[in-house]
């Protein structure tokens, strides 16, 4: 699958190098982001379903249950040559893969459960912007997007080729992680 970071401000760029300097944020597609996450989990989802008793071909659906998150990084300042730092904050909005479950004979039996969900090493990083989380028209103008991909795969079902079987995801997502001062914005 290929996963191209967009630039808001530019379209897709091929390599970071052709990136403006001005550029304030860089993203991730949401819908390539989530492939990327789920079929790095490809052996944790067929020893789920071994761990279960389900048969390693079943189809689904499978249920993925998605914890957002959004907050402010605080000032990451850089050298720029030898003049004084450039004050910046940076805000990131990431997701976490909490739970992936299957309905089976009128019943829902989860083959994955997050064991660590607030781990920097669980959270998958989506977009990274150069703004003050107080900076509410910036945020609305990078995140919009983001939401706007986000409400169409509420409504989606995905078909991921795992094992040498097509099996098919639906989502729920979970706004559990945002910063207080951002849920207006998300």
């Amino acid at each position: 699958t290929e996963v191209g970071i967009i630039d808001g401000l530019s379209g897709i760029q091929q390599l970071v190098d052709d990136y403006p300097v001005d550029t304030i944020a860089k993203r991730f597609r949401y819908d390539a982001a989530l492939v990327s996450a789920l079929m790095d989990m490809e052996e944790d989802i067929l020893e789920g379903l071994k761990s279960q008793n389900l048969d390693d071909y079943f189809k689904g659906p499978f249920t993925v249950v998605i914890k957002e998150s959004c907050d402010g990084m605080g000032d990451v300042s850089e050298k720029h040559g030898c003049g004084p730092a450039v004050p910046e904050k940076a805000v990131r909005f990431s997701f976490t893969l909490m739970s992936i479950s299957v309905t089976h004979e009128n019943s829902s039996i989860r083959i994955f459960e997050e064991n660590k969900p607030n781990s920097e090493l669980c959270c998958k990083p989506l977009c990274l912007m150069l703004a003050d989380e107080s900076d509410h028209e910036t945020l609305t103008t990078i995140l919009s997007p983001l939401v706007a991909e986000r409400e169409a795969m509420k409504d989606s079902e995905l078909t991921l080729d795992m094992a040498g079987i097509p099996r098919t995801f639906k989502f729920i997502f979970r706004g559990t992680g945002y910063d207080e001062k951002l849920v207006r914005e998300v």
